[in-house]
């Protein structure tokens, strides 16, 4: 029997898309909501695959120091890479678009770098972009 245990992280971040072919090819923000989902092989003594708190520690804190009131980017967006450096705007750099599908498989890779010590495994993200749209990276 397999047991996954998920915890949801809130935060705000703006992006734009290069080459997109409508509006968001313009500067523009979104209320992210990111479903973590995680597997162990054995339960802990308590009965958890992890206790939900060291997700929110472990992830939250990558999230808050990296996305949260960012601007998310792509790294060869050089104007608008120029423009938040010399207004001393918070920005992330991706090399890719951040599309929610991009941004779900990179917080899979980071994810997965902070929580390998607590001998768990990320098998799924689920980035919802709006409360409409989301994009999902399962392993």
């Amino acid at each position: 029997m397999k047991t996954t245990a998920t915890r949801k992280l809130e935060f705000d971040a703006g992006h734009r898309l290069m080459n997109h072919e409508s509006k968001c090819a313009h500067c523009h923000g979104h209320r992210y909501v990111a479903e973590i989902t995680v597997e162990a092989n054995t339960l802990d003594d308590v009965g958890r695959v992890v206790d939900f708190s060291v997700i929110k520690r472990e992830l939250g804190a990558w999230i808050d120091a990296h996305w949260d009131h960012a601007m998310v980017i792509n790294e060869r967006d050089y104007d608008l890479l120029d423009y938040l450096k010399n207004t001393e705007q918070r920005h992330y750099l991706m090399t890719t678009n951040p599309t929610a599908e991009n941004m779900a498989q990179h917080l899979m890779i980071e994810g997965q770098k902070l929580l390998s010590d607590y001998g768990i495994m990320i098998t799924k993200i689920r980035l919802w972009e709006t409360p409409n749209c989301y994009a999902e990276v399962t392993r």
